[in-house]
């Protein structure tokens, strides 16, 4: 940290976690790197909830039309691909046949 007081964030653990943790060293800067190494890779609609509000939904909803949850035929990961892209691209692979 830079040398400022931060704020004091408490939580409680159950046992095992206790335990597993009685080997870290520093649980503060092992905690604090795992909360942000956490929200690097948070979901940006739901942000980590893995719920989406209703209203969140109906936006989801009309995205969803024009774009596709596809797996990565690479990597084998989901991602999202506009289906307007998609359709351009399978044309101009026809055109060059």
């Amino acid at each position: 940290m830079s040398g400022k007081k931060g704020q004091v964030i408490t939580f409680k653990v159950d046992d095992s976690l206790m335990e597993a943790m009685k080997g870290v060293e520093n649980r503060s800067d092992f905690i604090r790197s795992s909360i942000l190494a956490a929200l690097e890779n948070c979901c940006p609609l739901c942000r980590g909830t893995g719920i989406i509000s209703p209203n969140q939904k109906k936006h989801w909803r009309t995205f969803s039309e024009s774009h596709a949850i596809v797996e990565c035929d690479n990597c084998h990961e989901m991602h999202l691909v506009c289906s307007n892209s998609r359709k351009k691209g399978r044309a101009a692979k026809g055109a060059a046949k």
